[in-house]
């Protein structure tokens, strides 16, 4: 039996992360050989869970096909944002809860998509279909990861199957998940001591719309005005990212966790940057513009983008 590797997207956020880790261990619980691994870095808000319960950060890779022949992809379905040689080996499963697009196989392969506020809940259905027993570290991993997504259930991304998931993995895992995730979501809100280049693509996707490219990334912050206030440092560091990598247009979503706003901040043509004005249905103050109530990129930033384009 071939061995196989599953991962998330690039620039990898917890549930990226964790949900590679919980489908590794479902598929090799049932005869499999497959690994986790990551395509990049881990974000502060990551390495905390991991330290948390005592779990060991997946390897980084750059390219998949000098390993294997056959991937698992979690978290994601579109090729701009998996391994850089994707087009070279076989996709035999993906578990997602994104839209689908750019995403075509030669091959028939299992495809698991819900709409869920995190792919960890699509993980926890499928542990518990195959009555397959999660650990306590593992239900801990996977409860984090549905606590980021969802920002502690306030996303409107949430479901029903999400809050289950919660309590149910909280159980588990011996958790008190309101008392544990406001810790958690604190411990990847500090941006003081990161560069903004690094903060614009610790959490970021690039969507290609109609024949444009839009970057947009996200912070989640506990001071909104401290962020704020780096905004010239931003700027130039999202003109520097695309002039070198050709995005169009370059969003970033600086999201306050505690009360669940966002202020967007905008670069690129002039006629791309009204596109999100007309969006969103507001007018860019100096490149910035207050979304109150928006925590969610998939769900509330994306769609409304796509309609204009």
């Amino acid at each position: 039996m071939s061995k196989e590797l599953v991962f998330g997207h690039q620039n990898p956020d917890t549930d990226a992360i964790v949900a590679a880790i919980a489908l590794a261990n479902l598929q090799n619980k049932l005869g499999k050989d497959v690994e986790a691994v990551a395509l990049g870095e881990l974000n502060d808000e990551t390495k905390f869970v991991l330290d948390h319960f005592d779990q060991k950060a997946p390897r980084i890779i750059e390219n998949a096909a000098p390993e294997v022949t056959a991937v698992m992809l979690v978290d994601h379905n579109e090729a701009q944002q998996s391994v850089a040689d994707i087009a070279n080996v076989t996709v035999t499963n993906v578990v997602d809860h994104h839209r689908i697009a750019n995403f075509e196989t030669v091959a028939p392969l299992y495809y698991r998509a819900e709409p869920v506020g995190c792919t960890s809940t699509i993980l926890w259905e499928m542990y518990n279909e195959k009555q397959i027993t999660i650990s306590a570290q593992l239900a801990g991993l996977m409860l984090s990861a549905i606590i980021s997504d969802t920002l502690l259930l306030q996303s409107p991304t949430t479901t029903e199957q999400d809050k289950t998931a919660v309590r149910a993995l909280a159980e588990i895992a011996g958790e008190d998940y309101q008392a544990y995730g406001l810790q958690m979501l604190k411990a990847g809100a500090n941006i003081a001591d990161k560069t903004a280049e690094d903060l614009i693509d610790e959490d970021a996707k690039t969507f290609e719309m109609s024949t444009a490219q839009v970057r947009i990334a996200q912070i989640n912050v506990v001071d909104l005005p401290e962020a704020v206030a780096r905004k010239n440092e931003f700027v130039q560091a999202m003109n520097n990212s695309s002039t070198n990598n050709n995005y169009d247009l370059f969003l970033l979503a600086i999201t306050n966790v505690l009360n669940s706003e966002t202020t967007l901040l905008a670069v690129g043509e002039h006629t791309l940057l009204a596109k999100a004005e007309q969006a969103f249905g507001k007018q860019l103050n100096d490149n910035l513009m207050e979304l109150p109530g928006v925590v969610s990129r998939k769900k509330q930033i994306v769609p409304p983008l796509q309609e204009q384009f």
